[in-house]
């Protein structure tokens, strides 16, 4: 952020500005001192919990970044639900075809569309949805957050849903494929099990490991990387923010930003190992030695 050519200051007071103006707001932001000075000066401030104060508005950027994480939070599980419910459905979908050739026909569509949706840019599907829904059809609304109504969350949730639905639509697929290939999986289907019960039951809990492991890392991601979605709909969230911060050259919003991310994300993989605890028994197998 320090070695970043552009002027915080000359973008806040204008090209009209006198010398003396801007280094009178640099001095009182505490601008004008050495890098190292500066440094130290914020690592004191963070130990303290304090993220400092925007340059452009003056307020507290912890304050701003808790008032915004609601906003940010709705819209990520918004998009995980989706992106869950999609994601998994095409990712079963093809081992609940007992058909070997209709099987693999839906197996290599889900997959055709999970690549066509990885590759897809999100501003683009961003822009495109808003086109359709908005503009054409006139359905939902462009932009921002109105009055909370569910509405307004349609068509960010379904952008930033889209990437996590294809990865979870994919590793979904392969675990399953893995573990409908066990042992144990042939030996229920001599039972006499119904195939959903097969799948759903015994399959599907010997695949979630790997599927936890991606949608926890997807949760922390959307939380994180919703910058482009919350900027092209006008979502008041934490990647708006941090987005209005990068273009101001705003270096306490955006390094506040950055730290609150990324502390979501290590408390978001803590729960995610947590939960392997519940749905693993290997896990409390291993455990257990380990204490004895």
């Amino acid at each position: 952020m320090f070695i970043i050519p552009a002027d915080p200051i000359q973008g806040m007071v204008g090209e009209r500005a006198t010398e003396e103006t801007i280094q009178s707001i640099r001095q009182e932001l505490g601008l004008d001192k050495p890098f190292i000075i500066q440094y130290s000066r914020y690592l004191g401030r963070l130990l303290r919990g304090d993220l400092g104060r925007s340059y452009w508005t003056r307020q507290d950027v912890l304050t701003t970044l808790l008032k915004r994480f609601p906003n940010t939070l709705r819209l990520a599980l918004a998009s995980m639900i989706i992106a869950i419910l999609i994601g998994m459905w095409l990712g079963i979908l093809p081992t609940l075809i007992r058909n070997p050739s209709i099987s693999f026909l839906v197996d290599r569509l889900t997959m055709i569309l999970a690549t066509l949706f990885i590759s897809t840019p999100v501003f683009w599907l961003g822009l495109l949805l808003i086109f359709f829904f908005s503009i054409k059809l006139r359905l939902l609304p462009a932009c921002g957050m109105g009055g909370g109504e569910i509405k307004y969350l349609i068509l960010p949730a379904i952008t930033l849903a889209t990437r996590s639905a294809a990865f979870i639509a994919r590793i979904t697929r392969t675990a399953m494929l893995e573990a409908i290939s066990k042992e144990y999986i042939r030996t229920a289907r001599a039972k006499g099990l119904p195939e959903w019960v097969v799948i759903l039951k015994h399959a599907l809990r010997s695949a979630l490991i790997p599927i936890v492991t991606l949608i926890g890392l997807d949760v922390a991601s959307l939380l994180n990387g919703s910058i482009l979605t919350e900027t092209i709909f006008g979502w008041p969230g934490i990647g708006r923010y941090a987005w209005e911060g990068i273009q101001r050259r705003d270096m306490n919003v955006v390094m506040g930003s950055v730290l609150f991310g990324a502390t979501v994300f290590v408390i978001i993989n803590l729960v995610v190992d947590i939960v392997y605890h519940f749905i693993d028994p290997r896990v409390r197998l291993v455990e257990r030695r380990v204490f004895l």
